[in-house]
């Protein structure tokens, strides 16, 4: 049986550079579908692409309107090349919006990475609990995407009361993994980059309209990693930075069991109030 992220990544050839898919209703959000999904789509075509040099290294990804129910084109075109890089922008477009311009567009970078010297400065939480000790967040929740993870946060939950009351930070942590379990991929972990609710929502419980305008995720696991990650769970912390006129950025880290950095990720989010 197929899984709901691969089906979701049923991409075919549609002539030189152009790959056809459709929005999943698997995937859906409040409006169109998880902004993963739509960041998983460049990377499931690039690690396709014959003309592939490495593995992803960084993305950026543009949501400049939102994805209608239906089908899709992905634009996916080398840059620039060199021995061991390699740019690429993409685009996805709808026939019914095309005239508007690209609904999605940004660019990926790969590379052929080598070993060097390495260090983090990002050390997983020596205080997080293993995820067998967190009690996982039984949802049914009308917003498809949301059950397609199994979720277990143990800090900075979802407010449990729209009050408008504020926290001092807006910090969330949390093991999660795909449902059913899913050996994690490159197009995988470019989805779990998104996986944290908007931290306005956190910082200031109060429900407004929010949408996320820009992602940008640098890949720091390779195959090896990805391969001890498994379809085991995977950790994450995000918080809030800068909530002003409007917008707010919020940054995320995310590791395997191990702890073991995987991607670090951060967003701009359009807001409301």
């Amino acid at each position: 049986m197929t899984h709901p992220f691969d089906g979701a990544m049923a991409l075919q050839p549609a002539g030189a550079n152009t790959w056809q898919g459709l929005v999943p209703d698997s995937y859906q959000n409040m409006v169109g579908p998880f902004g993963g999904v739509i960041a998983a789509w460049p990377v499931a075509a690039v690690m396709r692409d014959e003309r592939r040099v490495g593995t992803p290294v960084s993305q950026t990804v543009h949501y400049a309107a939102a994805l209608q129910p239906g089908a899709f084109s992905l634009m996916l075109m080398p840059e620039r090349t060199s021995r061991s890089t390699q740019h690429w922008r993409f685009a996805i477009t709808q026939e019914a919006t095309s005239a508007d311009g690209p609904t999605i567009f940004g660019s990926l970078m790969t590379a052929a990475r080598r070993d060097t010297w390495s260090a983090e400065d990002l050390p997983m939480p020596a205080d997080a609990p293993p995820p067998e000790a967190v009690a996982q967040q039984h949802r049914n929740s009308p917003f498809e995407w949301f059950n397609r993870y199994e979720w277990r946060m143990f800090e900075g939950l979802m407010p449990s009361a729209w009050d408008g009351a504020q926290r001092g930070d807006s910090r969330t942590a949390l093991w999660v993994r795909d449902v059913p379990p899913r050996p994690m991929d490159f197009a995988s972990l470019a989805a779990q980059c998104d996986l944290f609710y908007p931290r306005v929502f956190a910082r200031r419980a109060e429900r407004v309209p929010v949408g996320t305008v820009s992602m940008t995720s640098y890949f720091h696991a390779d195959e090896a990693d990805l391969a001890a990650t498994g379809a085991d769970y995977v950790m994450g912390q995000c918080i809030g930075q800068v909530f002003r006129r409007g917008y707010f950025d919020q940054t995320a880290c995310l590791w395997n069991r191990a702890g073991r950095v995987l991607a670090t990720t951060q967003q701009l989010v359009y807001f409301k109030s």
